[in-house]
């Protein structure tokens, strides 16, 4: 009889050794799984061939949850003041050997960071990677099948009061729910006959490990332009001193230079449009015009703007102003 066990116990192991070999996918053997092993002893007796003896062992394959949350991209994303509908990306990977939904939040508890953005919301990417209008609006990643990866945008405001560098942490946290919208949780007690759960998630930047959850953070991070505009005037001439000398006198040209500078390390300044109202007692010389895009000095511009003769104002537009850069409007006006 004691030969016979140890027989038993031999060919089983055999057996084991023979299903654990077999390729799998990351998840596993599928949860609720019956994995039936056979096993057969043949002897004899008095040299003569017995029947023989067989046995069969059944388990099922309990469930294993685990759940992957990652940034995309490795960098920080930037902002600016007022923007909405601010997105960062992230893709939640379904670990598990089982089919399992997973219910989104945003964590912004971070206390290093400088504010929050508003009126959090999830999109479901369409495929190709961006946010835009023909992703879904949604609130849980529903029956995601084993080893599926989906992506996710976490979308959301930012303050007109923020400023240059301030940054918000934002964690995106995938949680685990069973079919019935119920949190899943690990089975207690010993194993049972049934399908029994195991978390088996790793922590996360904002989650403990083995709760079912994963999380991971991206920083939006606040690149707005800081501009500085200087308006300064010169005498170009007078009716007596021609242009040696000149004084400002009835009669004398003025030219108005207008410098708009952006700061290093900002973002770009787009849509630039500078308005100036002349004073009362100065005529605009239509002679002279409007020049945009000069440098520093007021110089190398090109032929742009307008005057409003009915408003007395000159307005002209600017290209981009990118960090570390100057451009100017400049124009000029006869004393009355």
């Amino acid at each position: 009889m004691k030969r016979t066990k140890q027989l038993l116990g031999a060919v089983s192991a055999v057996a084991l050794v023979g299903l654990s070999s077999a390729p799998a996918m990351a998840a596993g053997t599928t949860a609720g799984d019956s994995i039936v092993n056979n096993v057969s002893v043949a002897y004899q007796v008095g040299g003569v061939d017995q029947t023989e003896e067989t046995a069969s062992d059944t388990f099922v394959v309990d469930r294993r949850v685990d759940v992957t949350v990652a940034e995309v991209g490795g960098a920080s994303t930037t902002v600016v003041p007022g923007e909405t509908q601010a997105a960062i990306t992230f893709t939640v990977t379904n670990n598990s050997n089982d089919e399992v939904d997973y219910a989104l939040s945003a964590d912004q508890s971070s206390t290093t960071d400088d504010f929050d953005i508003t009126g959090v919301q999830f999109y479901l990417d369409d495929g190709n990677g961006v946010f835009d209008g023909a992703d879904t609006l949604i609130t849980i990643l529903d029956d995601m099948a084993e080893d599926e990866t989906r992506t996710v945008h976490v979308v959301g405001d930012v303050a007109g009061t923020v400023g240059n560098g301030d940054t918000a942490d934002v964690s995106l946290v995938a949680n685990a729910l069973d079919d019935g919208g119920s949190e899943l949780v690990d089975t207690a007690g010993a194993n049972t006959a049934g399908v029994d759960t195991v978390l088996a998630d790793l922590a996360g930047d904002v989650d403990l490990a083995n709760e079912g959850d994963h999380s991971d953070t991206d920083t939006f991070v606040v690149g707005a332009p800081e501009l500085t505009v200087a308006k300064t005037s010169s005498v170009v001439s007078d009716p007596v001193n021609g242009t040696t000398n000149p004084k400002a006198i009835p009669g004398a040209t003025i030219e108005y230079c207008i410098t708009v500078a952006n700061g290093a390390g900002t973002a770009t300044a787009t849509n630039v449009n500078v308005n100036d109202v002349l004073p009362a007692d100065v005529t605009y010389d239509s002679g002279f015009g409007i020049f945009v895009d000069g440098d520093a000095s007021c110089a190398s511009g090109s032929a742009g703007g307008s005057y409003n003769a009915t408003d007395h104002e000159v307005d002209g537009a600017l290209s981009d102003i990118a960090a570390s850069t100057t451009r100017s409007l400049y124009f000029r006006v006869t004393i009355d």
